[in-house]
Parts: structure tokens; C-alpha cells; sequence
């Protein structure tokens, strides 16, 4: 066993990193901080001060304005709009980029290594190369200002990565697994929902939250595909862009569109570090 002066030792020896990292995170976590506070604040206390005021005179601190952001219908409407198409397009991404990747990576057939070349080249084309073509083409399809066509555009610039975090994840799988399962009479199919879904849950969960938290933080795609169609990202921006002073309705309303990717992530935090 470890005595204790070894282990006082260790500890004195680590508390410097573990000092700075705790300095680092406090640092971080100060502009959250600051948004959650003054989005319990009232507007004309704002307009005074800052929101460090509320250590001073804590009294101030109301529950109104999420009361009324909820009883508000159009960031209801915001936050279901984006719900939808950050959920579909992340099911899509990850079920085709799964396909994709055991495919690359396991099956044999003509041109995949060139084909998997040409899908490692789409990873650099900007996505804003995309908008004024695609704005075309959704509009000769009549899908243009619908939760489909902002799915679609982010299931397109998604899936390369997809297939190549999951294709070279899947090759570390050892080969005799899948062997074993051919000689046992199992088909592609149910080796790819038996055995390539669960040994790959690490990777498939951390592409579903990068998946998650870009398309929950889209505003450009969502600008240009949407005029009904509001994201919460494009309904905060309407609000900033009409009422410039109306911070007791953008900053709660940005807390809330920042609480729910965050809870996202640390329901599947054990799997993210682990894919990674």
C-alpha cells in the first residue's frame, strides 16, 4: 500500500496543474455566469449597472422574465422548430454515416478507396459555397422555408465527417469478430445491427453530439432556408435586431438555447471521451 507521505506528496506534487486548470474553468464559466444572472434580472436594473450588482443588492433577482419568455409563443415555436431539426438531422447523419462507414470499412466493391478519397475531399468545401445553389434547388422543389430543407442541407455537410470518424473506427474492429459471424450464417445486416451498432456506441455517440451541438448552434443555414421556419439562433437575433434593448428577453432566452446542448453533453459525456 501507498503510504501517506506518498500520497501527500502526490497530491503537493499535482496541485499546481490542478490549481491552474480550476483558474482556467473559473475563467470559462465566468460569461455563463453572467449571462444566467443578468437573465434573472430586471431590465431597468440593467440599464444602471452591470449584472455583477446582483452580489451587492441579491434582492433584485426575479423570475419574471422566464416566466414571460414562456408564455411567449414564439420561442415555444423556436424551440420546437429547432428540436426537430437538430434531432432528425442528427438520426440521419448518424444512421447513414454508420452505413457508410461499416461499408468503407468491411465490404468489398469496386472504387471504394477512391470513393472514400472523394468523401474525405468534400470535408474541406465551406459550407457557404452551398447556400445560393442550394437556395436555387429548394425553391425549384418547392421545399424552401421548411424544417426538411434545413435537415437536408445539414445532413449533406454532416455526413463526411460522419463517415470518416466512423469508417476509421470501425477498422479497429478485430476482423475475426465479423468472420465468426459470417460462419455462424449471420448477414450483413444483422452484423451491422448485432455487433457494429454496440462495439461502436463510443464513436456513434460522440458524432451525435458534435452533430447536436452544431446544428442546435446553426444561424446562417438557418437564415437562409428559413422566413417562418425560426431556430431559437434566428428567433434571438430577430429580438436583438428589432427591440436592441429588450435584454430581459435575449438573455434569458440565450441561457435557455445554451442549457439544453450542455445537458446533451453531459448525458453522454462517458461515451464522448471514450470515442474520442
Amino acid at each position: 500500500r501507498e503510504s501517506t507521505a506518498a500520497k501527500i506528496l502526490r497530491y503537493v506534487a499535482r496541485a499546481p496543474v490542478h490549481l491552474v486548470l480550476v483558474v482556467l474553468g473559473l475563467l470559462w464559466l465566468v460569461p455563463t455566469f453572467g449571462l444566467f444572472i443578468t437573465s434573472i434580472l430586471p431590465q431597468q436594473a440593467l440599464a444602471q449597472k452591470g449584472w455583477w450588482q446582483f452580489f451587492s443588492t441579491p434582492s433584485l433577482a426575479t423570475w419574471s422574465n422566464y416566466d414571460a419568455l414562456f408564455h411567449n409563443a414564439g420561442l415555444t415555436n423556436a424551440l420546437k422548430t429547432t428540436a426537430y431539426i437538430a434531432v432528425g438531422n442528427t438520426v440521419l447523419v448518424v444512421l447513414l454515416g454508420a452505413l457508410a462507414g461499416y461499408a468503407f470499412a468491411w465490404l468489398e466493391f469496386p472504387g471504394r478507396d477512391w470513393i472514400f478519397l472523394g468523401v474525405i475531399g468534400l470535408l474541406v468545401v465551406p459550407l457557404q459555397m452551398a447556400l445560393i445553389p442550394m437556395f436555387r434547388l429548394y425553391d425549384t422543389f418547392g421545399i424552401f422555408d421548411t424544417v426538411l430543407s434545413i435537415v437536408l442541407f445539414h445532413v449533406a455537410f454532416g455526413l463526411p465527417f460522419a463517415i470518416f470518424l466512423l469508417r476509421n473506427f470501425f477498422v479497429g474492429i478485430p476482423k475475426d469478430i465479423f468472420e465468426s459471424a459470417r460462419i455462424d450464417g449471420a448477414s450483413e445486416a444483422l452484423i451491422f445491427v448485432r455487433l457494429i451498432l454496440p462495439l461502436g456506441l463510443p464513436a456513434i455517440a460522440s458524432l451525435a453530439i458534435f452533430q447536436f451541438l452544431w446544428t442546435w448552434n446553426d444561424l446562417i443555414v438557418a437564415l437562409t432556408f428559413g422566413q417562418n421556419v425560426q431556430p431559437i439562433t434566428v428567433w434571438i437575433f430577430g429580438q436583438l435586431r428589432e427591440f436592441g434593448t429588450s435584454i430581459d428577453v435575449i438573455a434569458p432566452a440565450s441561457f435557455i438555447s445554451l442549457v439544453v446542448p450542455l445537458c446533451v453533453f453531459f448525458a453522454f459525456q462517458r461515451y464522448f471521451v471514450q470515442g474520442l
